[in-house]
């Protein structure tokens, strides 16, 4: 399948596009410095590009079958660059006509917000998280209100542990047994493994090991 991911150049970018050349996949890495990708691959292909120029994006995506999303930025950082990125994204996808599009948000929002401990409810977040979450529900709304075949994924904490290919996916309750971490590595495995499940279309699943 022809892939192309956005925020190539950040964890789970990188693994993504790793995992997916292993997979056999025609991989298109997009960042605006590409230089720093550390991959090189038969089947890979570089653009160098800013997420916030619309016809960059569009042109990017033509011929594309599917579309990854991991954009990210600091905890500190106010632009919220995620949903207006993910907002050029969806719109070039539409007018190119492609659907299917996976995107990585965070556990903790939307519904999901009821799943947290309390130190990461009451502490964390609002101290520490509040502007990363405030631009992934903006972003989620953005994929919500598209006319894509969505997926949004929803991770713990971020790890640069191996995969292992086993964590809870999906979960509803505040099971005792979670971690409030994953790697990167099996957010990208659960992430591709979208491309061919419909299981999660138009859904929002969590994962946490």
């Amino acid at each position: 399948m022809k892939l192309i991911i956005f925020g190539a150049t950040g964890g789970t970018g990188i693994e993504i596009a790793t995992q997916a050349l292993e997979k056999g996949h025609e991989v298109t890495a997009f960042a605006r410095t590409p230089e720093k990708f550390p991959l090189k691959h038969q089947n890979l292909s570089l653009i160098k590009g800013d997420v916030l120029d619309k016809a960059a994006v569009e042109q990017a995506i033509q011929g594309q079958e599917a579309v990854l999303c991991a954009l990210g930025m600091p905890a500190t950082n106010r632009q919220k660059l995620r949903a207006k990125g993910t907002k050029n994204i969806i719109l070039a996808m539409e007018t190119v006509g492609v659907s299917r599009f996976i995107c990585e948000s965070g556990l903790g929002c939307g519904d999901s917000h009821a799943l947290l401990p309390f130190h990461y409810k009451y502490l964390i977040f609002p101290l520490i998280l509040r502007h990363v979450y405030a631009d992934h529900e903006l972003q989620e709304s953005y994929i919500r209100e598209s006319s894509l075949n969505w997926t949004i994924a929803r991770p713990a904490a971020l790890t640069d542990g191996k995969q292992q290919g086993i964590y809870w996916q999906g979960f509803t309750t505040n099971q005792q047994t979670l971690t409030m971490k994953i790697s990167r590595a099996d957010v990208a495995d659960f992430m591709l493994k979208q491309l061919v499940d419909d299981h999660y279309l138009h859904q929002a699943p969590s994962l946490s090991y």
